[in-house]
């Protein structure tokens, strides 16, 4: 069976493509961006299921799964995210993705997930789509929009600028202008103090 993964993330991608390699069955190829995941799937043998990191270069959200889907020969091709709420798990399946993989999935079940989705089953993990979404409350929490939320948790993951722009899709210079917003409103000294608010405050 021959898979795809796509992920920027190199530690990642090599655990995924080691632990999948090491069941046997699997023949894996790897790539770290979008544009070299469509031009091996454009020119290199048909793969049996491409996987797609939802945040990384290039994917502009679902727009790269459109552009993957084209490019597929039919082939199924999924997304997996280790940010990625159930909302955006449903947008993908309603968009042609074969499934959603959470990051956090466990072994077996990622086998499991990879061979569904192989041979044409949807896949999303149930306990990810039924969980209940743990909404942020609190005083502090109320004073926050939902984007300012998103680079919150981005910054308690110790995340930079950077790093949360592209996962959010945004320019760097507005995730700066929403940490200076983070900051005033949380009265914290710095991103770090930021981020120390949030936890003890439970707003993330």
């Amino acid at each position: 069976m021959r898979l795809l993964l796509a992920d920027d993330h190199g530690l990642v991608l090599e655990t995924l493509s080691a632990f999948l390699t090491s069941q046997g069955e699997f023949e894996v190829a790897t790539c770290e961006s979008l544009d070299v995941a469509l031009h091996k799937m454009a020119n290199d043998i048909v793969y049996d299921l491409v996987l797609l990191d939802y945040s990384m270069p290039g994917m502009n959200g679902l727009e790269g799964l459109a552009r993957a889907l084209d490019t597929s020969f039919g082939r199924p091709v999924g997304i997996m995210s280790g940010t990625a709420d159930k909302s955006v798990a449903q947008a993908a399946i309603d968009a042609g993705a074969i499934g959603f993989l959470p990051k956090t999935i466990a072994a077996k079940s990622l086998v499991n997930a990879v061979r569904f989705m192989a041979m044409g089953e949807t896949y999303v993990p149930l306990d990810f789509l039924n969980a209940e979404d743990d909404g942020p409350s609190g005083p502090l929490a109320k004073q926050l929009s939902e984007r300012e939320l998103q680079v919150l948790k981005g910054l308690c993951r110790g995340l930079s600028n950077k790093e949360i722009a592209r996962e959010l899709d945004l320019q760097e210079v507005t995730i700066k202008l929403h940490v200076k917003n983070l900051s005033r409103k949380l009265e914290a000294k710095n991103r770090t103090h930021a981020a120390m608010i949030a936890k003890e405050a439970a707003i993330v």
